[in-house]
Order: C-alpha cells, then sequence, then structure tokens
C-alpha cells in the first residue's frame, strides 16, 4: 500500500485527486498509476483504469488472474467494473469512499447477482494516511 500512496503523492503534486494504485503478481509490481483524469481532460484517466491497461500490457493479456490490486480510494463503479472484467483476484483499499465508492459504500459489490467474478475485498489498509491526503487536498481547493 505504500506505494500506491507514494503514486496518490505524485496525483497530489499534480494537481489531481490524490488517488494511486499499484497491481502485484507473484510478490513483485507489475503496474503502477495515479489519477490523470485532469491532465488528460478524460473521465477515463482513473488511477485503477491506467493501472489495469499497464498490468494488460506487461503480462501480454487482457485476464489479471493471480494479481491484486492495492488502492489508496475504495474504486468507483466504474473502476470495479473493470476489476472485475479484468478477473484481478482481490482489492485492496485504503479509505472507503462514502460518495462514490463501489465496493461497500454505497454499492455493496458481494451484493450483485450473478457476476461471472467477485474478487476479494479488504479495506482499510493504511486508512488514515490515505484520508488525510484526500482531506488535504479538497481542503486545499476551497
Amino acid at each position: 500500500m505504500m506505494q500506491a500512496y507514494r503514486e496518490a503523492q505524485k496525483a497530489f503534486e499534480e494537481d489531481e485527486v490524490p488517488v494511486g494504485c499499484v497491481i502485484v503478481k507473484d510478490g513483485k509490481i507489475i503496474a503502477r498509476a495515479h489519477n490523470r483524469k485532469e491532465k488528460k481532460n478524460c473521465a477515463l484517466f482513473h488511477a485503477e483504469i491506467e493501472c489495469i491497461r499497464n498490468a494488460a500490457r506487461k503480462l501480454d493479456n487482457w485476464n489479471l488472474k493471480g494479481c491484486e490490486i492495492y488502492v489508496t480510494l475504495e474504486p468507483c463503479m466504474m473502476c470495479t467494473g473493470a476489476l472485475i472484467n479484468s478477473r484481478i483476484d482481490r482489492i485492496i483499499y485504503g479509505c472507503e469512499d462514502p460518495k462514490g465508492g463501489a465496493l461497500v459504500s454505497n454499492i455493496r459489490l458481494q451484493d450483485i447477482r450473478l457476476l461471472n467474478h467477485y474478487p476479494e475485498i479488504q479495506g482499510g489498509i493504511m486508512e488514515k494516511e490515505c484520508s488525510d491526503l484526500l482531506k488535504n487536498f479538497f481542503k486545499n481547493k476551497r
């Protein structure tokens, strides 16, 4: 999670919402990314989407079975869908997102019937640090 947090710090420095993530396979980081929505002027440039693309390129395969993602903020609906479709085994996140979270906060992923894949979910890792970084970002914006 510390590496994902470092990615979030990069986003903070670039005046992007500070969310970062890494994808790990066999104990090694194979992809990393942070939000670049403002820089790319496109709503698709969430950290998770970029990280999935980078991991798929690295593995030369869209199927990320055997991988886990560490992300500083609970993924949104778009990113959760992409994580399900990529068949990632495990999602580990820092803090919950009461406005947009789609794992446990607003939508409980495990309650959606008939999905073809259900990743393991673990939250609250480095929760305070991840939450504080986001709070500081938005405090500076106001």
